[in-house]
């Protein structure tokens, strides 16, 4: 068991997190050494277990995934980073890429798909999907850095940004968050601040039309 490669997992959702911890936990090579959906928890768990390898969600409670990733580099930058998050990939993938994630997929992934893909990072490979890869390819080869949200907010920001397009109001984001409603309103007058915004009402409609022009791409 000892010779086994440790992985933290944290993730706010304790059913996928007790579903992901036994599939791993089934393979010869892979041990699951600790569990958290909390940003603190995290850090205090990778700090007594020293993993190999975190996988991470981009919500979280009492932080975001995306921080995470920059404060476990920062810290201990040998261990391997998978986001694996609900959260659209278009939106966060690279952003995760350059905050030091390893890889990034989705929770809609078959378990295979997920474990080869964990071998695949702890062999010192960069993960994403074929689409992604394009994408960042393209994005480089013609040198893209326009003014789009996913380049000016932070990640809070973006996170908020992408619920408002979806429909929730404060308190819900609050709410999903697991902060308080006060916060996401001050992440909303930041928001409109950096997007030259003016209104709730117009927060609302270029949060939408973004959210549906990005996933049309």
């Amino acid at each position: 068991m000892n010779d086994r490669i440790k992985i933290i997992l944290v993730e706010d959702h304790p059913i996928f997190r007790r579903g992901l911890a036994q599939l791993i936990n089934s393979t010869e090579d892979l041990q699951v050494c600790g569990e958290t959906d909390d940003f603190m928890g995290a850090v205090n768990i990778i700090k007594e277990t020293n993993p190999d390898l975190v996988i991470i969600d981009i919500t979280l409670k009492n932080g975001n995934g995306i921080e995470l990733i920059k404060d476990i580099k920062a810290q201990y930058p040998k261990i391997k980073i998978i986001v694996l998050s609900m959260h659209d990939e278009k939106v966060y993938a690279e952003r995760a890429l350059r905050a030091g994630a390893n890889g990034y997929m989705m929770k809609h992934e078959a378990p295979e798909t997920i474990l080869k893909v964990i071998h695949h990072v702890l062999a010192d490979n960069i993960y994403v999907s074929d689409e992604i890869a394009a994408r960042i390819f393209n994005m480089f080869l013609d040198g893209r850095r326009d003014d789009s949200p996913v380049n000016i907010l932070t990640d809070r920001e973006l996170e908020i940004f992408q619920l408002i397009g979806s429909g929730l109001g404060s308190k819900q984001i609050a709410s999903k968050l697991h902060i308080s409603v006060k916060t996401v309103e001050n992440h909303r007058a930041h928001i409109k601040e950096k997007l030259n915004i003016k209104s709730a009402i117009d927060l609302v409609q270029q949060a939408a039309l973004w959210m549906q022009k990005f996933h049309n791409l």
